[in-house]
Formats: C-alpha cells, structure tokens, sequence
C-alpha cells in the first residue's frame, strides 16, 4: 500500500497515510463537483467514500462533470463514480446511493466528514442541519458563472449564515468546477490528516472584469 502512495507518503509521513485508511467521508451530489472529487479524493486511500444521487447522467452535464461520457447517458451519477473510484484504488471502499439526501441521512451511516456536492441551497441547509444533529463536521462548495464559494463548517451554521432560496445557476464551464472540488479536497485531506486547517472561513474566488482571479475571506458566524 505504501508504494502505491508513495508520493503521499513522501508529503506527510506513513502514519497519516495509514490514518486516512481509518477515515469515511460521504459526498453529496456526484455531478460537477462530486465526480471531480471523487477523482481527486478516491485514490488519495480513505477508507470508505460514501456517494449520494438520485440524478442520471444527461447530455448536457458532460462537458463539465468530468467522471461521465457519452455512453453513461441515462446511468446514475453515484453509482459511476463509485465505480471509478474502485477501479483506480484498492485501497479505498466506494459505496453508491441512489436516493435523495434525505432518505440518506435515515440510515444512520457513522462518518467522518460530509462534502457538499449539491446544485441549490435547500439541500445544503438539509446537510447543515443533518451535521449539527449528529456533530459531524461538513465542507461547503459552490460554483456558478466565474465564481466559487468553499467553507469548512463546523461551529458555524450555514443557515444562519445564508439565505436560503431555490434559485437557478447562471452558466458555468469545467474548469471552475474543478478549481472549488480541489480547494474542497484539499480541505478535507488536511483535516482528515490531522494538519491544521481554519474553519468557520468562507473563501470566496472569483474573475473580475480584468481576469485578475481574486479570492476574499469572510469569517461566519458562530
């Protein structure tokens, strides 16, 4: 096992590596974001990746949702990624949920940590409230148009701290939806590590009119 995470291994050591083995996360949502982290997080050898979706692959996803081509039209989102991520590493166990958050959350699943993977923000304050009942740390992400948003949630309240209204995303392109799973991941892996990480932080990055990528931080309320 150490050979294949070798480079890992080089970054932080063997006994995080062996501590990741111990960890299980669920990821909300397997489009944009979720198949973009299932990449990025499913061979990084955590022990098990729970993923939620009711949704299929259509056409229009794509282009942007990058675990997914033309022959998967019509298959679950979950069920594909789960699929991916035990192709590329033994060493991680993959479980796929076709069904809603909700429906999710009654099963009870012990986990680690949560990653929001979702499209709109009822389902967000659903996993907000789901990580306050059960004390379960989450990582908030959110992209549309040029920007993003990502926080590391754990006092904090995303209801309090949002608006939440049911609103349909402007546009978007892949590689932004790329860039916020990987600050996400990111996130995840050094909290999973037990490196330091500051939490109650929204990030928030975006192109101005110049294309100058700037990137803000706004603390949240406790």
């Amino acid at each position: 096992m150490l050979n294949y995470f070798q480079r890992q291994v080089e970054l932080w050591g063997e006994e995080k590596q062996k501590l990741l083995q111990r960890k299980k996360i669920a990821i909300i949502g397997a489009g944009g974001l979720g198949s973009s982290l299932a990449y990025a997080l499913g061979a990084s050898g955590i022990g098990e990746i729970h993923l939620i979706d009711f949704d299929t692959v259509s056409l229009h996803n794509i282009h942007r949702q990058i675990a997914f081509s033309m022959e998967d039209v019509g298959k679950n989102k979950a069920t594909l990624n789960a699929a991916i991520i035990q192709k590329r590493s033994p060493y991680t166990k993959a479980f796929a949920y076709e069904m809603d958050f909700n429906k999710w959350s009654q099963l009870n699943i012990n986990i680690d940590l949560l990653i929001d993977a979702t499209d709109n923000l009822p389902t967000r304050a659903e996993i907000n409230g789901y990580a306050k009942e059960t004390k379960t740390p989450w990582i908030y992400g959110s992209v549309e148009a040029f920007h993003g948003q990502v926080a590391f949630l754990e006092e904090s309240s995303f209801s309090d701290s949002f608006k939440i209204i049911d609103k349909k995303p402007e546009g978007i392109a892949a590689p932004i939806v790329m860039h916020i799973a990987s600050l996400q991941a990111n996130l995840a892996l050094r909290y999973l590590t037990g490196l330091s990480i500051k939490k109650d932080l929204l990030y928030y990055l975006f192109f101005n009119n110049d294309g100058e990528l700037i990137t803000q931080k706004f603390g949240l309320p406790k």
